[in-house]
């Protein structure tokens, strides 16, 4: 079972590393969105299925409390929560409207849309992410394998290259943790004039 372990823990550190640093242009300009989103009284909406959907709630959590900072609270929505809302689409429409429903019902323009999928092919998520648009919204992807249907309907698509999902899933937990402080940094540290002062 050492042996596993350390096969895992290589398989991880090799796709998470490559993600990071083929991506560290995408991370940046998405901070500087969510960032500018913020400061503009917009928020960020977040959405995934099944790990994602914890994942989307993870991130919303560290924007609403606090990330490393002590800041005041930032409006990130994670649309994973609300579980009579979700069941009473489902049930009454279909699972694939759960997000796109609440997209409508509460996103305004200069908000920030953000779909999490290992597939790339979450249809609910790609549902969202047309709505969004139309209502000018900017979207963005965290996804897994090739990017699949969202690679080509989000306006910035961040994509693991790699078909297991607990692989991808680790680099969107990490890409998510970076956001946070990237934002964190871009809203409270960047006037910071040396080191010191921008440590938190």
């Amino acid at each position: 079972m050492e042996e596993l372990i350390t096969k895992i823990l290589g398989e991880s550190l090799e796709v998470v590393e490559h993600f990071i640093r083929h991506n560290q242009d995408k991370l940046v300009l998405l901070a500087q969105r969510v960032a500018d989103a913020f400061l503009k009284e917009r928020k960020l909406m977040i959405c995934g299925n099944g790990g994602s959907a914890a994942d989307a709630q993870h991130m919303a959590a560290e924007f609403v409390n606090r990330f490393q900072l002590e800041r005041p609270p930032l409006p990130a929505l994670a649309l994973t929560t609300d579980t009579s809302i979700i069941t009473s689409i489902a049930n009454d429409y279909e699972f694939s409207l759960v997000f796109s429903k609440q997209v409508k019902a509460v996103g305004l323009e200069g908000d920030v849309l953000l779909g999490i999928s290992t597939s790339g092919n979450s249809e609910n998520i790609v549902k969202a992410v047309k709505e969004a648009k139309k209502m000018g919204i900017f979207t963005a992807g965290f996804l897994g394998n090739e990017g699949g249907k969202l690679l080509e309907v989000v306006d910035m698509a961040v994509v693991v290259e790699s078909d297991r999902t607990p692989r991808i899933q680790e680099a969107h937990a990490l890409a998510g943790h970076i956001l946070c402080r990237l934002v964190d940094y871009i809203l409270f540290q960047s006037h910071a004039t040396s080191p010191s002062e921008a440590s938190p």
